[in-house]
């Protein structure tokens, strides 16, 4: 019997990787070099660019809108509560009542047609110790007319007001809050300052009393300008809960002239104004 031939145990040789086979390895083109030359070029110049331009933006912001007034940088617990008077005129001796009974002065903004109307409210208001601030004779959008015609609303307020007060305002709030750059120009020209809000109740929507309670009760800060009217339908009844927040609070309710500061100051891009020192 013929014996099996043995095995053949000698090892072969190890298969030859293709290239597509082979591990991948990594290198640099001239291609490559340069597009990463050219990436590294832009980043450089993107920050050399933007660094200065965002540390300028709020200055460039500034510069291009002359601002009013909205609120005041103020460590003592004051918050100023005005009021727009228009058109109608039955609440306001009953908001007057509130307010002296929660200890509270306020800044009243009237219109030269509702002064025309209701002279005797004008006195009222000024008899309490209320501070009377102009809101224009007309109620007139300043941004659509001429800066004649500015100097003219503003006079023409004044001069009623004075002549039944005794009591020149100092204060402006633009009708419809509606302003730019011109009319807050025009206005400190006219030995103004021009005055906004920070909270605003928007009483005038009519949403209720929880709801123009809640506005005007949110987050309110030291220094800080509340807006109401004084015809809106539901300001009688939620102005005693918002009164009582505000002494509840700590708060001492001022007029606006009073919660402004003296000196030299400055105001940011938000409308807060500063003392010049601190910006």
């Amino acid at each position: 019997m013929k014996k099996p031939e043995p095995l053949n145990t000698r090892a072969r040789p190890a298969p030859v990787r293709t290239d597509r086979q082979a591990a991948p390895k990594f290198s640099l083109n001239s291609r490559t070099l340069r597009l990463l030359g050219l990436g590294c070029a832009l980043v450089f110049l993107c920050a050399l660019y933007l660094g200065p331009l965002q540390r300028e933006a709020t200055t460039v912001v500034a510069s291009q809108k002359v601002l009013p007034v909205y609120s005041v940088e103020r460590e003592d617990k004051v918050i100023s509560v005005t009021f727009d008077a228009s058109w109608g005129g039955d609440k306001t001796l009953k908001i007057l009542d509130l307010l002296d009974q929660y200890n509270a002065r306020a800044t009243f903004f009237l219109v030269g047609i509702w002064v025309d109307k209701y002279p005797e409210l004008v006195q009222e208001i000024a008899r309490r110790g209320h501070e009377i601030g102009n809101h224009s004779d007309s109620h007139a959008h300043f941004t659509q007319i001429a800066e004649s015609k500015i100097r003219q609303e503003l006079d023409s307020c004044s001069d009623k007001i004075e002549a039944l007060t005794g009591i020149r305002p100092t204060l402006f709030r633009p009708p419809y809050g509606d302003y730019n750059s011109k009319v807050i120009t025009v206005v400190r020209d006219e030995g103004y300052e021009a005055v906004q809000w920070s909270i605003d109740s928007l009483d005038w929507k009519n949403r209720g009393v929880s709801d123009l309670v809640k506005r005007a009760t949110t987050n309110v800060q030291p220094g800080d300008i509340i807006l109401f009217h004084n015809d809106s339908e539901y300001i009688v009844e939620a102005l005693p809960a918002i009164l009582q927040f505000y002494q509840e609070q700590g708060f001492d309710m001022i007029p606006a002239k009073d919660i402004l500061l003296s000196g030299d100051t400055t105001i940011d891009v938000q409308g807060k104004q500063h003392p010049a020192a601190a910006r």
